[in-house]
């Protein structure tokens, strides 16, 4: 009995974390929109992908740096850990979205929609985001910029450390 329950044990613990899908990365990477598709660690750097859904989609660890990604929607996507310096998120729909711990240094995120995103831990210095709507000073609280991050009137952020 011991044996079997520990075999079970063994078993579970060798099961790989859930992967990404090749297939619809493959097609995302290509330049499709891919709503609800798993992108973990899809690499979508210096892309132009311009107005994509990616609505619910599983983007955490994606590399979105460097790319142009104007009025392309994010709502409800997990975003945790993705690295976006640089990108381009003109209008971008970021709604209800997780961004935990992502970075976003020196992206241009002017327009877009931060309605009920998660925002703990995510790096916005040097970013430009005077125009985006839905920010609030409890969304930014657990989030960090420097100096030069251009905000909505009346938010403030942490500095990075």
């Amino acid at each position: 009995m011991k044996l079997l329950a520990l075999a079970a044990a063994l078993s579970l613990a060798a099961a790989p974390a859930l992967a990404q899908n090749a297939a619809q990365v493959a097609r995302a990477e290509a330049g499709a929109s891919c709503p609800r598709c798993n992108l973990f660690q899809a690499n979508l750097s210096n892309k132009a992908l311009l107005r994509r859904n990616f609505t619910g989609a599983r983007l955490r660890q994606a590399d979105l740096s460097l790319a142009a990604l104007d009025r392309t929607s994010f709502a409800h996507a997990d975003l945790r850990d993705v690295n976006g310096y640089g990108g381009r998120f003109t209008g971008v729909n970021f709604q209800d979205a997780d961004m935990t711990n992502s970075t976003f240094v020196g992206a241009y995120l002017e327009g877009a929609n931060f309605h009920g995103a998660r925002l703990d831990g995510v790096n916005f210095s040097g970013a430009e985001m005077h125009t985006a709507v839905g920010l609030t000073r409890e969304q930014l609280r657990g989030a960090c910029g420097d100096e030069s991050t251009k905000l909505p009137k009346g938010i403030k952020l942490a500095a990075c450390k």
